[in-house]
């Protein structure tokens, strides 16, 4: 029995060695394998970065016209905050006449620009000096750092900015481990002080209820695992921290962690990591934040939705106030600073979109352009630098206005609230950069995007191309032209017959040319069409930018053809540069995230009208402003401020529409319903409200009256187009392309009573 029972002793202890080998042989295995997705996962790039977006920098220069009020706007705008001390980078101070300033450095398209204090004086409205504050010498221009708008990040992605832990604030990184990791130095990736602790709470309760997690074992769970409290997962946890330990430093773990972790949510993207956090709830990057501001991101760490503090501001506040009181214990702050800290708001910015993902409308234009060039995975993965023409000021402008004259024109013309609908789309009247672009009134929203997508039929904003088809033919037509204002019928192949109407319904007698477009007479512009030809009038819309796939038919002639706001701007945008059409551009520079150029996008403008022409039409255009639809704009531009215009309105009053420019800025509105039902607006009812009000926040330019050499202006006498002089009480001057004028003298001329050798008398004397 002795002998039977040491055997199944011996046996029983080589079974379990045995085990314990195979054991010991998986575990290694698993290890192993654990082991080369760490150093695999953190050996090169660790992150998808999307491309940053930003808007155009603000330049400051002697001449500009800017005022110190507008200034100090556009800082605040950029996070920059008021310091009479000026501190450190983005703190201001100043009144009426002089505002001083810490510009941030910035590494710009065209190299790097470093932070530096700068005065900036004004008389009036214009900056009459720039200086460098320490030494008082004038610098001929400056730029601010340029506005973070956006990113783009797949769908459902994360998104992010990259931060290094010696660029960081020493308050965050302290704060953080004596918040989250008291002990982070000092163990090997896990705490057993914490899982003891833990562990006690999860058998009590019978379940996974609280967790002992380092911050290497939240970073590892964040970037490898999932949130899901179960034994696996935290054995999985616990083991790839201590590998993660054995291969980096803490610094290195504490810099990932810091880029890392969740701090918020918008919409789709999930904002990570300290960096853009700093701009997603503060505007402003992470080492101009001061003690309290880290406190709060600190405290979000534990639940990004629970302390959420824009939805729960006073959760946000205690948590807040809590992590203060860890840092005044630490003695990473004074108790005075305690005291002073926990009394401060909490700062954040904006509502929904926070300090990024500002114009959803306008990145969204950026990104479809950046299609053409760039795969999906380098603009979601490569961390690209996209510089844009975004006009903060134009976009601000835009958006203000859609939001406040909406709701406005509702209750106005009694329409259910929140019914109506706008787009709009501001461009460089010279170069044909998008400056603003509003896809509807729910600004913030990244859905239907109606400044691009949206095809509606553009009315009366055709009636221009028309004109200038006929202004193309000089010996046929000029301004003063008498065009019939009768009732026309036309039987179309295969349609019903068409007989256009004017908009009041009323015949007006003979009209000249300018001001059947200054009144959008239906009638005088379908018989000037007709006379043209639709083919003629097509090639010259195509001409300005048109892309549409319209037909040749009459009724192009009153806007029987759909585009979006974009690209009517296009449209207007050659009449507005003297006939030289430009692609609407949103994109300047592409740089890769260290900084390098990648690829720039010049200017593509080519003529494709004569510039007399246009010219002519502009001021037919600017008659618009003063003597027809568009004179209700007057109520908020100065009278001598010069622009020219077109209003639109469809049948049935579906679409309401205004177009026009200044010398610097082109701007279109556009207002109507979803559904496309009637609103009872017409342009100059619904759009122009919108358009007038921007134009004057925008404080538009005059056109400057100056005609290229194909264009004379002569005296006319506008009862008989014909040259006049002094003796014409009403006598008018009128651009005609050179050689084209009338020759003839009318009526009331002191010429037209001088026999036809009188020139010969007054040389010679009688």
């Amino acid at each position: 029995m002795a002998v039977s029972f040491r055997s199944v002793k011996i046996v029983a202890i080589s079974a379990l060695v045995l085990l314990l080998s195979i054991g010991g042989v998986f575990f290694a295995g698993y290890l192993i394998k654990l082991d080369r997705e760490i150093r695999d996962r953190f050996a090169g790039a660790r992150w998808a970065l999307p491309a940053q977006v930003y808007a155009a920098p603000q330049e400051l220069y002697v001449g500009l016209p800017l005022n110190a009020r507008d200034l100090v706007h556009e800082l605040s705008r950029l996070g920059y905050r008021e310091d009479a001390e000026l501190g450190m980078t983005g703190t201001y101070s100043g009144g009426a006449q002089r505002v001083d300033l810490y510009a941030r450095a910035f590494s710009f398209w065209d190299g790097p620009q470093p932070a530096q204090k700068l005065s900036v004086t004004f008389s009036g409205d214009m900056v009459s000096a720039v200086t460098d504050a320490s030494s008082g010498e004038a610098r001929d221009i400056v730029r601010l750092d340029p506005m973070l708008i956006g990113s783009i990040y797949p769908k459902q992605g994360e998104d992010r900015v990259l931060v290094r832990l010696g660029d960081l604030p020493p308050l965050l990184p302290k704060g953080l481990v004596a918040v989250e990791d008291h002990d982070f130095y000092s163990h090997s990736g896990v705490s057993l002080k914490a899982i003891l602790r833990a562990s006690v709470a999860n058998l009590r309760a019978g379940h996974v209820v609280q967790g002992g997690s380092t911050i290497t074992q939240q970073l590892v769970k964040n970037f490898f695992l999932n949130s899901r409290q179960t034994w696996n997962r935290k054995f999985n946890e616990a083991f790839m921290a201590l590998l993660l330990e054995s291969h980096y430093s803490k610094d290195e773990i504490l810099e990932a962690y810091l880029n890392e972790v969740h701090v918020g949510q918008d919409g789709n993207r999930a904002v990570h990591g300290f960096g853009l956090g700093a701009q997603f709830y503060f505007n402003k990057p992470l080492n101009e934040l001061r003690p309290h501001e880290i406190a709060l991101l600190v405290g979000i760490v534990k639940g990004p939705s629970y302390y959420n503090p824009r939805r729960n501001p006073k959760r946000a506040t205690e948590r807040r106030n809590l992590v203060l009181g860890v840092f005044r214990d630490e003695g990473l702050i004074s108790d005075a600073d305690y005291q002073q800290y926990v009394q401060m708001p909490l700062g954040v910015v904006g509502g929904r979109g926070g300090g990024v993902e500002r114009y959803p409308a306008f990145v969204q234009l950026v990104r479809r352009q950046l299609e053409a060039d760039y795969k999906e995975e380098d603009l979601t993965n490569e961390g690209l630098r996209i510089f844009t023409t975004l006009d903060p000021r134009a976009q601000e402008a835009l958006e203000t206005r859609v939001l406040e004259q909406l709701p406005l024109i509702e209750k106005m013309r009694k329409i259910k609230p929140g019914l109506l609908e706008a787009a709009g789309a501001i461009t460089s009247a010279d170069r044909g950069e998008v400056l603003a672009l509003v896809g509807g009134r729910d600004v913030r929203f990244p859905g239907f995007n109606r400044a691009l997508d949206s095809r509606r039929s553009i009315g009366s904003l055709a009636k221009p191309f028309v004109y200038l088809t006929a202004l193309q033919q000089p010996e046929q037509y000029n301004l003063e032209t008498v065009l019939e204002d009768e009732p026309i019928e036309l039987k179309l192949p295969g349609a019903a017959l068409w007989a256009p109407k004017n908009y009041d319904r009323q015949l007006h007698g003979p009209q000249h040319l300018y001001m059947a477009l200054a009144q959008s007479y239906n009638l005088p512009t379908v018989r000037l069409g007709l006379a043209l030809g639709p083919d003629a009038v097509l090639k010259t819309m195509r001409a300005t930018g048109y892309q549409g796939e319209a037909k040749a038919l009459p009724s192009i002639f009153l806007g029987a053809l759909d585009a979006s706001p974009l690209q009517v701007a296009q449209m207007y945008g050659t009449i507005a540069s003297g006939g030289f059409q430009a692609r609407p551009s949103a994109i300047r520079e592409v740089q890769t995230k260290e900084g390098q150029p990648l690829q720039r996008f010049p200017l593509e403008v080519k003529q494709t009208i004569a510039e007399g022409p246009v010219y002519l039409l502009t001021w037919a255009m600017q008659r618009v402003m003063t003597l027809g639809t568009g004179r209700a704009a007057y109520t908020q531009l100065s009278p001598d401020t010069v622009v020219a215009g077109k209003s639109g309105t469809t049948d049935d009053y579906r679409d309401s529409w205004f177009a026009g420019f200044g010398a610097d800025r082109v701007t279109v509105i556009w207002v109507g319903r979803d559904d496309n039902q009637p609103t009872g607006l017409s342009g100059s009812s619904g759009a122009l409200p919108i358009w007038s009000r921007v134009m004057k926040d925008l404080h538009v330019r005059s056109i400057e009256p100056i005609p290229p050499g194909s264009v004379e202006e002569i005296l006319v006498d506008p009862d008989s187009g014909l040259r006049a002089d002094e003796h014409c009480y009403n006598a008018v001057t009128v651009p005609y392309l050179r050689g084209f004028g009338p020759q003839d003298w009318a009526p009331c001329a002191a010429q037209a009573e001088q026999g036809p050798l009188q020139w010969l008398k007054d040389i010679f004397g009688h």
